[in-house]
């Protein structure tokens, strides 16, 4: 049940680190984590098998004779599925090991350490949690940058970090602490990315990634080492919706930390988008506003893609 404890709400703990709240061996659900009313997964068979999304091999995917497959594959499970799992993509065990260990050791740090990466108001870099527009917040810390280009750096924050964590890519780190009660929260809600593609590694292994199929949230499992790439909104406009974006969630181990890193891959903040000139060209909104609306908005779904979207020539949006 929700705690009624006032000093847990107005804590700077709770907002600021779950992995500190959930220290405490006694604590319980505090108001502002509370999402009772989550859609439960849908397990196979009644059991708990997760299926495994599909593979695509980067190998095969470059190669001249396997080219042709590989891509009509790719095609049809961007179509399908909107996620798939990237096998020899040349990124070595030794490195995803060395990232998992500076980023369980960035968060072995104590709290005043990471207070120095603290996210600042009316902002969403940093490290901390962001507190949607319904009020509420998800049950992990997370450590959100960018890092190219340059320019789009923030002055107090990239410099600053230990030089492991300074990445060549937009990149959130999340650490998702147990919870006794995982249905009563949320790692994080449910949403579709505002990117191009994002790339996610699950650095410990431990699943919690729940995506939308046919209207219902299935479990997925992630075989070790690969990289997960999620279609984003901006590939489903850019594709005049021939590929979808992925909707999805994040959930919460009983006994189990869960520990995730992804790169976000997108076009320039200020760049015109819109469906493929092949296809179709509209009026096309820009990247900047649908980026803003997106951390501004509470994360429902895939409202924020139908927000942007133009109908009959005009954009359905007027004021973000």
């Amino acid at each position: 049940m929700a705690s009624s404890q006032p000093p847990l709400e107005n804590s700077e703990f709770s907002i600021v680190s779950v992995q500190e709240l959930n220290k405490d061996p006694n604590i319980t659900v505090p108001n502002s984590y509370f999402r009772p009313d989550q859609e439960p997964p849908k397990l196979l068979n009644g059991n708990h098998y997760f299926p495994a999304i599909p593979t695509i091999d980067l190998e095969r995917l470059v190669s001249k004779e396997q080219a042709e497959f590989e891509l009509a594959k790719l095609e049809s499970t961007c179509k399908e599925w909107g996620i798939f799992q990237l096998v020899n993509h040349g990124v070595s065990s030794s490195l995803l090991e060395k990232l998992k260990f500076e980023i369980q050791e960035f968060f072995n740090l104590p709290l005043e350490e990471k207070m120095k990466y603290k996210i600042k108001p009316d902002d969403f870099e940093g490290y901390g949690s962001v507190v949607r527009s319904d009020g509420k917040l998800d049950w992990g810390d997370k450590l959100y940058m960018t890092t190219n280009p340059i320019h789009m750096r923030e002055s107090h924050l990239f410099p600053e970090l230990p030089s492991p964590l300074r990445w060549d890519a937009i990149s959130a780190v999340n650490y998702y602490p147990p919870c006794s009660k995982p249905e009563l929260v949320m790692g994080l809600a449910p949403h579709s990315d505002a990117t191009v593609i994002t790339i996610l590694n699950q650095l410990n292994g431990v699943d919690g990634l729940h995506i939308k199929k046919d209207s219902v949230w299935i479990p997925v499992s992630i075989l070790p080492e690969t990289l997960a790439v999620n279609l984003g909104d901006i590939l489903e406009i850019m594709s005049n919706a021939l590929y979808q974006s992925v909707e999805h969630r994040a959930s919460i181990n009983t006994v189990k930390e869960r520990i995730s890193i992804a790169f976000l891959v997108g076009p320039k903040f200020d760049a015109e988008i819109g469906p493929a000139r092949s296809l179709i060209n509209p009026e096309n909104p820009r990247t900047e506003e649908y980026f803003k609306s997106f951390f501004s908005r509470k994360l429902k779904g895939k409202t924020n893609l139908e927000y942007m979207k133009i109908e009959n020539g005009e954009s359905m949006h007027h004021n973000i």
